[in-house]
């Protein structure tokens, strides 16, 4: 695994049933390969996962790297039947998955049910 710059920051929350990737820096070419890695060790290591959330209120820029690494985990929460979250998308990150066509991969409500 490559360690990304010091610029990026990746920690991980879980709970009963979800899990929570929080994002802080660039998502980019350097860092999207850690990501990509991350969600997938939450996905193989957290029996019963129903939920992957990221949380995107610190993020700071994202590439086509990075827009690549989202769809990677996407496939492989569809894969794993686990619902994909991308939560508190700052504008420039709304914007770029809209234009891309892509926001609908990433928006499932959350019932308060989920939310516990």
């Amino acid at each position: 695994m490559t360690s990304p710059p010091s610029s990026f920051t990746l920690t991980v929350e879980t709970r009963r049933g979800s899990a929570c990737l929080h994002l802080s820096g660039d998502l980019d070419h350097d860092t999207g390969d850690t990501v990509v890695e991350q969600a997938e060790q939450c996905l193989t290591g957290n029996f019963g996962l129903r939920d992957l959330r990221l949380d995107c209120a610190e993020l700071t820029f994202c590439d086509s790297v990075g827009i690549s690494s989202l769809l990677m985990i996407h496939r492989r929460t569809t894969a794993h039947s686990v619902r994909l979250h991308l939560d508190n998308q700052p504008p420039f990150l709304r914007r770029l998955l809209d234009i891309t066509g892509i926001q609908r991969f990433f928006t499932q409500p959350q019932t308060a049910q989920q939310a516990e």
